[in-house]
């Protein structure tokens, strides 16, 4: 039968190996591990898989306690389906497998990060988004304008590695000429949904989830459908611009707020994406101004 060693077994198993350590092989042996075990909560992160990694987790634990109370019958179904572990991995995660094996074919050592921080200037950062949210706007007024249906789904702490995966890879800063190229109505990608990563357009093209609330108003297309769909299963803030109307909209967790105004719109994101500043930011912004006034004053010095 599937033996299973208990937590305190297991944990002086590893205090053993660690203090075992005799060479550079065994320091490698466990950053190999760490490896290994790092790459697959990066694969599974960005899709459903990570639920059912958890589920699979929860039955190891349910599998540990009824081995310690040796309840028998349960034991023993446990064990068949962990001898026959292996192949239900394969199975579940084929999808994911694949997509990982893609990538290593793809990417280049150089490229590799162990420890993804997003670091850098705040004001920079600030910058960055005060950019995006001028673009944004400037871009949905001139589609209302011209009523030309847009969706746009701006990313925060609900990866939304699936959805980005259905659409095309783009990956450029946001500008306002490019979002009307994207929903341009004779362009390949206008009946997608673009998605906006860390203030830069990350995809286009995209589908999105459809609302499974049927009380909803009927006048409302495919878009909004969409919009209110990809609002209730993640905390993605949705903007929508009706090819019919013109009407902006923008949809938050499962609700819907119609008829926004350019002003409107514009305020929305920045309570959503831009962090007060504070008299410190300030001064900062006013010394770095000036620090960039006296470095090109100085290069013109020079021409």
């Amino acid at each position: 039968m599937f033996q299973m060693l208990t937590a305190a077994d297991t944990f002086r198993d590893i205090g053993n190996a660690i203090l075992s350590f005799r060479s550079l092989a065994d320091v490698l042996d466990v950053l190999l591990v760490a490896f290994v075990i790092y790459s697959v909560i990066k694969l599974i992160r960005e899709t459903r898989a990570i639920q059912l990694a958890k589920g699979f987790i929860l039955l190891l634990l349910v599998y540990a306690a009824v081995y310690l109370l040796n309840m028998e019958v349960s034991s023993y179904m446990f064990s068949l389906l962990f001898s026959n572990i292996l192949l239900v991995l394969v199975i579940i995660f084929s999808p994911e497998i694949r997509h990982a094996l893609e990538s290593v074919g793809r990417s280049s050592v150089s490229n590799f990060s162990l420890f993804n921080f997003k670091h850098g200037d705040e004001l920079q950062r600030q910058e960055l988004y005060t950019d995006m949210i001028n673009a944004v706007t400037k871009a949905c007024a001139d589609m209302s304008d011209k009523k030309i249906g847009a969706l746009l789904v701006f990313e925060r702490e609900s990866i939304l590695g699936e959805i980005i995966n259905t659409g095309t890879l783009v990956d450029a800063a946001i500008s306002a000429e490019m979002l009307g190229n994207i929903f341009y109505p004779k362009a390949p990608l206008h009946d997608g949904a673009a998605i906006v990563r860390n203030a830069r357009l990350c995809a286009a093209g995209c589908i999105l989830p459809l609302t499974k609330n049927t009380e909803i108003s009927s006048e409302l297309g495919t878009r909004h459908r969409a919009a209110l769909g990809m609002s209730e299963q993640s905390d993605a803030l949705v903007i929508v611009v009706s090819e019919e109307t013109g009407g902006i909209s923008a949809a938050e967790k499962g609700r819907l707020r119609r008829d926004l105004s350019s002003g409107d719109l514009r305020e929305l994101l920045i309570q959503t994406f831009m962090k007060p500043e504070t008299d410190e930011d300030n001064r900062l912004k006013k010394w770095l101004k000036g620090h960039r006034k006296h470095e090109e004053a100085a290069s013109e010095k020079k021409d």
